[in-house]
């Protein structure tokens, strides 16, 4: 697959299916619901109807994992968006263009929170980048 813009979407809509899943599993491992409150002997949402208690807990699963679905959807896009113009501007492909891809991605995702904040996330995410990049590069073992 050579087209930028390919990867890229397939990437955005692989990321919002997984973090979909991923958000609707921690979801419902979630304590913290909206109607959960501290100290009560009993709490709003058990003393509802268990119809109610189950659409509203489903509602609350579908907010959670679209939230979850949204951002893992952008963070694949922007990597990969970001490494594919890495790796055209540089004609090569090895580990060099996932570092600077996670460099610039973990730098975007932080720019809002000041300039030391996205020096952290470029230093996080090129560092998750190049053990990823590193593992699925290691030769397998044929038996």
């Amino acid at each position: 697959m050579e087209s930028c813009y390919v990867k890229t979407a397939m990437s955005g809509v692989a990321g919002f299916g997984l973090g979909g899943l991923f958000g609707m599993f921690m979801a419902s491992m979630a304590y913290d619901t909206p109607y959960h409150t501290a100290g009560a002997a009993v709490s709003p949402i058990s003393s509802m109807p268990w119809r109610q208690q189950l659409s509203t807990g489903f509602r609350d699963m579908g907010k959670r994992s679209y939230s979850t679905a949204k951002n893992f959807g952008k963070v694949g896009a922007l990597f990969s968006g970001v490494e594919c113009g890495i790796e055209g501007l540089r004609a090569k492909n090895d580990m060099g263009n996932g570092i600077a891809a996670g460099c610039f991605t973990g730098a975007i995702l932080a720019r809002n929170a000041g300039p030391q904040a996205a020096a952290v996330g470029c230093a996080g995410f090129a560092a998750f980048s190049a053990a990823i990049d590193a593992w699925m590069r290691m030769p397998k073992d044929e038996d």
